[in-house]
């Protein structure tokens, strides 16, 4: 009994710290890459939900050449991404309710709601043009030696760039009326709430283990069933430590902040190698376009999330806990994603589809490409101190 209730204080109630948390991340990924065939992604999936629901209304999206390109067929419950999605969604709520976490919470006011919707929007239609967010693009991209997710990655920290000195200006700042307050005003602490609240929670991570056991076991699908419990796993990590793609790379550029921004290209060199070693067993790795694509996409998306406040990871574990700005966001995110789907006929092949699809292993050879990788996230990371030595003397010499 006291084993459970310091497993319960100190792993499931507590935040955990980023850096160990992103690793493991990063390890996951790769096991994930390995076991499905396909990497860990969500825009995919959000522009799929947006197919469906045009559907609902009589249009046919499937001469569409983007669903043609992403496969709109099937639905939810029996895609790869789906149901990697859904366990997602089911960590971050028991991590939620495990961590007493949940408040409804509505934005400030209506500029945050026009920012959380036209961030959102902007950010996922150019991780769609970019053919991935800050996960295929990027976290989970770059391990794949597409040479597309650097190029991505690059102009994405522009977009940041940007973004943050767009929403550091005056009309963008909240106007929050300070009030003198005389006394201290203790914080309400419901015990049975707590307790309802981590019941809940179990109940739900119990559940997800139960949906995935079902599908492997009984539904015979392995893929589907370990999709779920990897993205289980994604959701619960994301949301017990905070992980926000957005905020580490915003941060270096508002507060010098590095720590986040390190850690994610520490779980990125450990995927590499893990994708590296089942690329040699014969896995087939995700390359794509290096075009102007993933240049304007990487720009729009950087830009976007800074507005919106949150990236296609950040909004789904922020939403659960009750923060109706980030449930927009996502809205955004679905609506961008669509909308690059309508208009891909008519911008793929000057963009995208008339580029080559640059893989580093056939480029420099198998061991060269893995040299190459890892020589550009040792580029990356001195690029991130030198950001962050750059802040830290300004500030100093203001």
């Amino acid at each position: 009994m006291e084993f459970l209730q310091n497993l319960r204080q100190n792993y499931l109630t507590k935040f955990w710290k980023p850096v160990p948390a992103v690793i493991a991340l990063g390890i996951l990924s790769a096991y994930y890459f390995g076991i499905t065939g396909t990497y860990w992604a969500v825009t995919g999936e959000f522009t799929r939900w947006g197919g469906h629901f045009l559907q609902l209304f009589g249009v046919d999206v499937s001469s569409w050449g983007y669903y043609k390109l992403m496969s709109i067929e099937g639905n939810i419950f029996t895609r790869v991404d789906g149901v990697m999605i859904i366990g997602m969604f089911a960590g971050c709520i028991a991590a939620a309710f495990w961590g007493n976490n949940v408040k409804f919470r509505m934005p400030v006011n209506k500029l945050r709601v026009y920012q959380a919707l036209i961030g959102g929007i902007i950010a996922g239609f150019g991780a769609r043009l970019g053919m991935g967010c800050n996960l295929a693009s990027f976290f989970t991209g770059i391990p794949q030696f597409s040479f597309h997710a650097w190029v991505f990655t690059a102009f994405m920290m522009v977009g940041v760039y940007f973004g943050v000195k767009v929403a550091l200006s005056p009309y963008f700042q909240s106007k929050i009326k300070m009030q003198k307050v005389c006394d201290t005003k203790n914080l309400p602490h419901d015990e049975t709430k707590v307790k309802k609240f981590f019941t809940l929670g179990t109940l739900v991570f119990i559940l997800i283990i139960i949906y995935a056991l079902y599908l492997i076991f009984f539904a015979n699908s392995t893929k589907l069933g370990m999709a779920t419990l990897f993205g289980a796993s994604f959701g619960l990590i994301i949301a017990k430590a905070q992980i926000c793609f957005t905020s580490a790379f915003r941060d270096i550029f508002t507060t010098g902040r590095s720590e986040l921004a390190i850690a994610i290209i520490i779980g990125m060199a450990v995927a590499t190698l893990g994708v590296f070693t089942y690329l040699n067993m014969g896995a087939t790795p995700k390359i794509f376009w290096t075009g102007p694509n993933v240049v304007i996409g990487g720009l729009l998306f950087g830009f976007g999330i800074v507005i919106a406040g949150g990236c296609e990871c950040g909004w789904m574990y922020r939403a659960v806990e009750g923060q109706v700005h980030f449930a927009i966001v996502g809205v955004g995110n679905i609506i961008g994603a669509t909308l690059l789907a309508f208009v891909w006929d008519d911008i793929s092949e000057p963009l995208a589809t008339s580029w080559p699809k640059i893989n580093l292993l056939q480029e420099f050879g198998n061991y060269g490409g893995l040299v190459a990788n890892y020589g550009l996230l040792l580029l990356f990371f001195i690029v991130i101190l030198v950001l962050e030595k750059k802040y830290l003397r300004k500030s100093r010499n203001r």
